[in-house]
Formats: C-alpha cells, sequence, structure tokens
C-alpha cells in the first residue's frame, strides 16, 4: 500500500494537478495480445484484472472507443443487492455482493461502497405474497432478506409517507441489509489502475471496426488505431453487444433500450437506504455528494440514445413525491441515459460464441452495475479455462435453443 507524507499530499494540492503521476498508462496498442477485452467499463476491467490477478495471464489489452466508465458505469444509479428470485440468478449476485464487500482493499482503492440496505415496498396483497415469496427463495439460497411491516419500515426510513390513506399505502417491504450503493467511477478506476499494474494495457479512444476470422475461428480486430491480433477476445460492450455481434457475423437475442436517470441538488443527509417501489415505479437513494439519486424502468423504445427525456422526467418525479412529499421542493440539477441491453428473459448471456475463442458478456438490462466484479471474475474464468464458471454456465448463449430461460422479468421492484 503506497503512503503519502503530509508535506507530498500539500505539494499536491499546491500543483493544481499538475505533474501528477498517472492513475494507470497509456501505452500504444501491441501488434498482438494474448487476450483483448473490448469495452472499457466495469465489466470489461473487472475481467481484465481477474484475469491476470486469477489466472496469471501477462499479455492482456482492453480497447475501449471512448474513455473508461464513459458507458453504462458512468450512467447508472448505483444499486448493489443480490435478492434475486431463481438459484442461477441468486449465486452469481451473491457471489458479486461478496466480492464488493471487501473489493476496495482488494484494489486498494476506495469504492465506496455503502451497505445501507435496499427496500422494496408492497402497497396491496400481492406485493406482500410476491415478496414473501422471493424472501423465502432468498434464504434457501443463503442471500440475507427480510419483510417489514408498515410500522418497521417508518421506523427503518423515516422519511416515507406510510399514511393510510395515501394512493398507494405501504403494507410492508422487503430488505436487504447488506444491500446499497457503490461510487460508479471509483469502481471503473480501481480496477483500471489494479489492472494496469498487473501489465494490462488499457487503451482508450480506440474503437472497434471489425473482427476478424478465419475458418470460424477468432483472429484479432480491427480498429481506430490499426489491427490486433489476439487468441481470445472477450466483449463486454452492454448497449452497443449486438453490433459487436454483427460484425462477428452472428446475431443476439437482445434489445437496446434508453435507461434514463436524473439527481436533485444536493441537501443535507436524510435518506440512508435505497427505496423501491414498482406500484409507483421509481426507486430513490442519497448519494455522498447529498443529490437525490432518482431512476425507474426502461424506455419503451428501442434507441441507442444516451439523453433524457422530461416526460419520463416528471413520471417518474410524480411517483417519487407519492413517496416523499417532503422532496416535491427540490430542483433538479441534470438528467441523463444509459444504454441496457435486455434479453427476453431479463438475464444477462455470459460465455462462449459460435465464433472460436470469441467470448460475450452482455444482457444484463439494469442490473449490470450490481454484478461488477462477479461478472469479471466468473468471465475471466471462462475465458481462461475455455469453459464456464459453475455460476454462469446457465447463463450461456444456447439457453435459447434449449429453452432453459432464466426468467428475471420480477427481479424486485423496478429490476434495478
Amino acid at each position: 500500500m503506497q503512503k503519502y507524507s503530509i508535506f507530498s499530499l500539500a505539494r499536491n494540492a499546491l500543483s493544481r494537478h499538475e505533474n501528477w503521476r498517472e492513475a494507470w498508462r497509456s501505452p500504444e496498442p501491441k501488434p498482438e495480445y494474448d487476450v483483448v477485452i473490448v469495452g472499457g467499463g466495469g465489466h470489461g476491467l473487472a475481467t481484465a484484472y481477474y484475469l491476470a490477478k486469477e489466472h496469471g495471464l501477462k499479455n492482456i489489452a482492453v480497447v475501449e472507443k471512448g474513455w473508461l466508465g464513459g458507458g453504462n458505469t458512468g450512467r447508472n444509479t448505483t444499486i448493489v443487492r443480490s435478492n434475486y428470485l431463481w438459484d442461477e440468478s441468486a449465486g452469481l449476485y451473491e457471489h458479486s455482493l461478496k466480492l464488493w464487500e471487501g473489493l476496495s482493499q482488494t484494489l486498494n482503492f476506495n469504492v465506496m461502497f455503502s451497505q445501507r440496505g435496499v427496500l422494496n415496498l408492497a402497497h396491496n396483497l400481492h406485493d406482500l405474497r410476491e415478496l414473501s415469496r422471493r424472501i423465502n427463495a432468498n434464504r434457501l439460497n443463503g442471500v440475507d432478506s427480510e419483510i417489514l411491516s408498515t410500522a418497521e419500515v417508518k421506523e427503518f426510513c423515516p422519511l416515507i409517507d406510510c399514511s393510510p390513506d395515501i394512493r398507494y399505502p405501504v403494507l410492508g417491504a422487503s430488505l436487504q441489509r447488506r444491500g446499497g450503493v457503490a461510487r460508479h467511477d471509483a469502481v471503473a478506476w480501481g480496477f483500471a489502475r489494479a489492472a494496469d499494474a498487473l501489465g494490462v494495457d488499457i487503451i482508450q479512444n480506440c474503437e472497434v471496426t471489425g473482427i476478424l476470422r478465419k475458418e470460424g475461428h477468432v483472429e484479432g480486430i480491427e480498429t481506430t488505431r490499426g489491427v490486433i491480433k489476439a487468441k481470445k477476445i472477450g466483449i463486454v460492450t452492454a448497449g452497443h453487444s449486438s453490433v459487436l455481434a454483427a460484425m462477428a457475423g452472428f446475431r443476439l437475442p437482445i434489445e437496446s433500450h434508453p435507461l434514463q436517470a436524473l439527481v436533485s441538488e444536493p441537501v443535507k443527509p436524510i435518506l440512508d437506504t435505497v427505496v423501491m417501489s414498482n406500484a409507483v415505479h421509481a426507486y430513490i437513494s442519497q448519494s455522498d455528494k447529498g443529490e437525490m439519486v432518482i431512476g425507474a424502468g426502461i424506455d419503451s423504445y428501442i434507441s441507442y440514445s444516451q439523453r433524457g427525456g422530461f416526460d419520463v422526467v416528471e413520471e417518474t418525479l410524480q411517483a417519487v413525491v407519492e413517496l416523499f412529499p417532503m422532496l416535491s421542493r427540490l430542483r433538479m440539477l441534470r438528467q441523463w441515459g444509459g444504454i441496457v441491453d435486455v434479453c427476453p428473459d431479463a438475464s444477462p448471456i455470459i460465455g462462449r460464441t459460435p465464433v472460436e475463442g470469441l467470448f460475450i458478456n452482455c444482457g444484463w438490462g439494469t442490473g449490470g452495475f450490481k454484478a461488477t466484479p462477479g461478472s469479471g471474475n466468473v468471465f475471466a474464468h471462462t475465458i481462461a479455462k475455455g469453459e464456464p464458471h459453475p455460476l454462469n454456465a446457465p447463463f450461456s448463449l444456447d439457453r435459447f435453443s434449449t429453452g432453459a430461460l432464466v426468467d428475471e422479468h420480477g427481479a424486485a421492484a423496478v429490476a434495478h
């Protein structure tokens, strides 16, 4: 662990950030690598890190068309949880949550993981029954989960309006106490710095324009910075996964949709948990800077847009004010959109493709950020070994032909 004296900290503070040592190198691409990861978001960087850390591979590159974390990693609402319904999902997300719990120490970088709990509200009898089913399934899989009464919800989160005569009365909630939030850019920077220290080349502003194949085997990629050869390639490009798959000559069963979110002006700490509600279709948490981070479901249309829309803002804020009337006078600071790729069963694809040596990690929909360390860990295993890790074996591409789907469309609240 690096240590800095008070004098070096003062010197750096007075330098106006000039002459600071870079957190990771910016090398020129080599002609050839053993493994190339396409996509410099959290999942791609985590994959490269675990390939180097756990599998001993040395000649690895991550190529990113823009800047690190400029895609969905920097455009999400940072919720972390593992209370998914099906055994396959629970295993994968719980694996990720356990990695989150030690990630700052592992990377020697504070990712600001805050286990403040995640509440999923129930507003009617059906909600209560569904939450009870999910909680029992969670407990069978060793995932912490409990049900709260209305009074317990109010005690845990006093800000919520629990009046019995409102349009959506709070009848109870599920609670995962180990869930919470993390700092999205810190996750990308932490994995990037740790991967770089292990010799991984991180190449930004390097867009992939083609995938080279010969006799059914991948040979490399064509990029805006030249051809890069590789024996194995992993695609981790979130909403643009279908574009990369088309370059390799196959199709993916996914759709790309915008997912919008927004934040308020900062206020003093008033909300120390994450609150989600399917009935009003919104969720909210408070960032370390004091902003209210707000979102809902995906836009219904297919698009690669990363912009917000005023109609979504209006509908989402109506929902939030239903739950938290005291927030009605807050001003909104900014809004944005991310591109999520959604599979027919709302579960990811992690594994091999029809092209030998080409692997893909996509289809996370709205659940990608919370899976970051776990996704990278099992995908690295899959690439290094040429076969899936037991936790991602159920999420192969061929499940759409066998019918062995993992249907997580009701993955608690609005599925974030």
